[in-house]
C-alpha cells in the first residue's frame, strides 16, 4: 500500500517491511524502542556527538522505519543527525535496516545489460530537468532503466512531471516495471510505492525544514535481486568523502557498480555546461571515468527554453527524433553507463560458470 503524504505528522503510522527476505532473521517487532540511549551519543552536538556502530544503527533506523519510534524521539533523531552528519558505518548499517522496506524489482530476464538505476529526488529551478532525457536514451538502446523519486517538489521540475509530460506512466506494481522495461522504456516509481517507510521519513523535511539521512539513503537504493549500475550524486564535499568511503569500504558488492559524481542541481545526469567528475566504484575499486571539465565549452548546447515539464518534455522529443543533438556530456555519460551495464552482466554470467 502506498503512503500518502496527508499521513505526515499523524502519531504512530507503522509501517511493516514490504520485503522481509530481504534481510534473513530481520526480527518483526512491534514494541516500541527507547531511543534515549542512541540521542545521547547522536545529540551532543557537532563536535561533541559520537557515532553509533553499524549495529545499532541498523537496530535504531529499522526502528525509525516501523514506526516504533515516537514523535518526539524521531525528531531529536533526525535533527541530531542533521547536525552530526553520517559517518560511514551508520550509512551501512541504515541501508542495512532499509532492504525489508524496499519492494523487491525484477528486470527482463535475458538482457544484455544490468539495470541503470537513476534516483531523482531534486528536480531542477534553474535548469531544464534533463533527467528523464538520460533515461530515455538508456533505455532505447535497450538497457532497462529504473528511475524513483519523488512524484513533486514544491518550486522545483520534479522528474515524474516530466515523465507525465512525454506520456510515460508511472509504475505502480513491480509487473508494471518489469513490462515498461521490456517494451525498452525507462520505467519511473515513486518513491512512495517503492517504500513506503522511507517516503515517510523524507516527507518530514516538509515539518522539520532540514533534510534528514534518508535523503542520503534513497540516492543508494537497489531494489534488484541481481547486480545492477546505480547513478548517485552528492552536493556537498562532504558528502563525497563520505559516500567515497561507503562505496569503498563497506557497499555490498553483489549489488553491482556505482557511478558517482556532482549533482546537476542535485540530479544524476550529466550537465550540459562543464562536465562532472564521474567515477566508477566496482568492487571497491574507483577508477575515473570522467575528468571534471575546467575550461567552458567551446560551443552551448542547445537546451530548452523553458523550464517547465511541458516545455523540458517537447524538447526531449526532438532530441530522440534526431531534430536536436543530444548534448555531448548526457551522450557521454550514456556511453559508460551502457559499457559497465553490459560488463556487469558478462561478469555476472562468467561467475556463474
Amino acid at each position: 500500500m502506498a503512503f500518502h503524504p496527508e499521513t505526515v505528522g499523524e502519531a504512530g503510522v507503522k509501517f511493516s517491511p514490504v520485503n522481509p527476505e530481504a534481510v534473513p532473521g530481520t526480527p518483526e517487532d512491534s514494541t516500541s524502542l527507547a531511543a534515549a540511549r542512541f540521542i545521547k551519543e547522536i545529540g551532543r552536538g557537532k563536535d561533541g556527538a559520537r557515532s553509533m556502530t553499524r549495529d545499532d544503527a541498523a537496530i535504531l533506523y529499522g526502528a525509525m522505519l516501523a514506526g516504533r519510534v515516537s514523535d518526539l524521539e524521531l525528531g531529536g533523531i533526525l535533527l541530531s543527525m542533521r547536525i552530526k552528519g553520517e559517518s560511514v558505518q551508520e550509512i551501512a548499517g541504515f541501508m542495512q535496516a532499509a532492504r525489508p522496506f524496499i519492494l523487491p524489482l525484477q528486470a527482463p530476464v535475458r538482457s544484455h545489460y544490468a539495470p541503470v538505476i537513476i534516483p531523482s529526488y531534486n528536480g531542477a529551478r534553474k535548469k531544464a530537468n534533463l533527467t528523464a532525457l538520460l533515461a530515455m536514451l538508456l533505455a532505447r538502446e535497450g538497457a532497462p532503466v529504473l528511475v524513483h523519486g519523488v512524484r513533486t517538489d514544491v518550486g522545483r521540475v520534479a522528474t515524474a512531471e516530466v515523465f507525465a509530460a512525454l506520456g510515460l506512466p508511472l509504475a505502480e506494481t513491480s509487473l508494471q516495471v518489469q513490462q515498461q522495461m521490456q517494451q525498452n522504456l525507462p520505467a519511473f516509481m515513486a518513491i512512495d510505492v517503492l517504500s513506503p517507510a522511507m517516503a515517510h521519513l523524507l516527507s518530514l523535511r516538509r515539518i522539520l525544514g532540514v533534510r534528514n539521512s534518508t535523503h542520503t539513503l534513497v540516492k543508494l537504493l537497489q531494489p534488484f535481486r541481481n547486480p545492477a549500475l546505480r547513478l548517485n550524486s552528492y552536493t556537498h564535499p562532504e558528502y563525497l568523502r563520505m559516500l567515497r568511503e561507503y562505496l569503498t569500504d563497506c557497499a555490498d558488492v553483489g549489488e553491482g557498480d556505482v557511478f558517482l559524481m556532482r549533482g546537476t542541481e542535485g540530479e544524476t545526469v550529466a550537465s550540459t555546461g562543464r562536465a562532472q567528475q564521474i567515477d566508477w566504484f566496482h568492487a571497491g575499486q574507483s577508477t575515473t571515468l570522467v575528468p571534471a571539465q575546467q575550461e567552458p565549452l567551446a560551443v552551448v548546447p542547445d537546451t530548452p527554453d523553458n523550464l517547465d515539464a511541458a516545455s523540458t518534455a517537447a524538447w526531449i522529443k526532438q532530441v530522440l527524433a534526431g531534430e536536436i543533438p543530444v548534448p555531448e556530456n548526457i551522450a557521454v555519460q550514456v556511453s559508460h553507463c551502457l559499457t559497465v551495464a553490459a560488463g556487469i552482466v558478462q561478469d555476472n554470467a562468467a561467475s556463474a560458470h
